[in-house]
């Protein structure tokens, strides 16, 4: 290395030296020694760079070659030498998996699910075989407005009654933090913990920001305390089952969630309880010949909406004045 030093300064000089004295580059090349001191710098940087590639290939080509011929127990001592775990879930996605990533890689759907679908339709005293003949599996979103009868959840739920449920060092809080999902849509929270630090006014909507967020509630203590309050939506079939686990969305006026289609099981219903709240609905892009380009409903307290999340890429936005508070799940 020390030579190739000296040898890189001393070709430098040689450059400036013959700017100095007018020496064109053509003519410069042509010094004897600018050949003997120029040939060991070129081939020298040629054969670093030929070893590194020869190298990556080398390593590339083991890793390929031991997925299709080597042993299962030999796979995964290379895996875990070379990554330094066993475990692939330990370890960080070259590509972030975003709601992005995940529209533009999401198979492709059947757009039977939307032709001639033109309107989200709104009814009331459905019958269970009604329901899963019409909008259960149809692809048909449906607004019911009764779907919350005899509920206590609208009296009781508020921004004040979720605080004191996910109080801090609750073990509710600590589920949702270490085994849940939270979604801070576009705001600056970064937990549920940090939602309900809020400052008073703020969730009294009388200053600050709009905001609007989500989470799952993944605690089975947790979830009996909030179903006292209300039930499974009495139109579902008797032969579905519902999820074990719970969606809460809460949020001020103006604001809502974006434009996305979701990655859950199943079709869901979603149970407005305080505040009323829009829905506009658009077809995936490859059913944008065929479908209905844009539908749109308002979701009334004591409504209940019901559509097949995977396949509507759908958007909320929160009106009137009013704090708005809705739960769902899933159902098969």
């Amino acid at each position: 290395m020390e030579q190739v030093s000296a040898n890189q300064l001393l070709f430098k000089q040689l450059i400036k030296r013959s700017k100095d004295l007018g020496i064109s580059d053509e003519e410069f090349v042509k010094i004897e020694a600018v050949k003997k001191l120029n040939p060991k710098i070129d081939w020298l940087h040629v054969t670093i760079a030929l070893s590194i590639l020869m190298a990556i290939a080398g390593v590339g080509a083991i890793f390929a070659i031991s997925y299709q011929v080597l042993p299962v127990s030999v796979e995964g001592l290379i895996f875990k030498y070379y990554y330094k775990t066993s475990d692939p879930t330990e370890l960080s996605c070259l590509i972030e998996n975003t709601e992005t990533v995940q529209d533009v890689f999401r198979p492709p759907v059947d757009c039977s699910m939307c032709i001639n679908i033109t309107e989200i339709v709104k009814v009331a005293n459905l019958t269970k075989q009604e329901f899963a003949e019409k909008y259960a599996y149809s692809g048909q979103p449906v607004v019911v407005t009764d779907g919350t009868a005899n509920w206590t959840a609208p009296e009781v739920f508020s921004f004040d009654y979720f605080k004191k449920l996910y109080a801090p060092k609750s073990v509710a809080l600590a589920s949702v933090e270490r085994d849940c999902q939270f979604f801070p849509y576009r705001t600056n929270f970064t937990s549920l913990g940090q939602v309900f630090r809020m400052p008073k006014r703020r969730a009294q909507l009388k200053t600050g920001k709009p905001w609007y967020v989500g989470w799952s509630n993944c605690d089975g203590e947790t979830a009996n305390v909030l179903r006292s309050h209300y039930r499974r939506p009495y139109f579902l079939p008797a032969d579905s089952e519902s999820s074990r686990i719970d969606w809460i969305f809460m949020g001020s006026p103006g604001y809502g969630a974006h434009m996305h289609i979701d990655n859950v099981g199943h079709p869901s219903w979603q149970a407005q309880l305080r505040g009323q709240k829009k829905w506009i609905l658009e077809p995936p892009l490859e059913c944008t010949d065929v479908c209905t380009s844009q539908m749109s409903v308002i979701v009334n307290t004591g409504d209940i909406i019901v559509l097949n999340t995977n396949k509507w890429f759908h958007q909320t936005v929160i009106m009137g004045d009013e704090l708005s508070i809705t739960i769902g799940s899933e159902y098969d």
